[in-house]
């Protein structure tokens, strides 16, 4: 499905309807250029699944952890990885076991390591400044 979102708060917003049906274990892999609206996206993540405290971009410490919601809130930012290899020695796989949502911003540099059923979100810029163009696939598109 694709969407037009035309503030930060209607990213939020979207995001937020998006988790109020996911299960645990669910991936949400992102990509999308660098201010295009992931972190947006993962804040009404983390508001649809309940979780209240600030969401931050993990740039610098690879994975944030949100706690007290209906589900925990794993934050990944993928941009200074190398490769997927890097993923599993962070503890990936130690993440999925946990039973959150693993919400994985420059998704691409570990696609292969991505399970095939995540639900894909791409953020592109749209027609004017404010405008985003995100597409969702797979998982539990409406």
């Amino acid at each position: 499905m694709e969407y037009v979102s035309n503030s930060p708060s209607e990213t939020e917003a979207l995001g937020e309807s998006l988790a109020r049906r996911l299960s645990p274990g669910a991936v949400v892999a992102f990509t999308g250029d660098l201010g295009a609206g992931k972190t947006a996206f993962t804040r009404g993540l983390a508001r649809g699944l309940g979780i209240s405290e600030p969401v931050t971009s993990p740039t610098f410490t690879i994975v944030n952890e949100y706690e007290g919601g209906r589900l925990p809130l794993f934050h990944f930012d993928m941009y200074r990885l190398g490769s997927s290899d890097e993923l599993f020695d962070i503890g990936w796989e130690d993440y999925l076991r946990r039973g959150g949502v693993c919400a994985v911003e420059w998704s691409e540099i570990v696609d292969d390591a991505l399970e095939g059923d995540a639900i894909r979100v791409d953020i592109r810029r749209g027609a004017d400044d404010g405008q985003r163009v995100i597409t969702i696939t797979g998982g539990t598109e409406e």
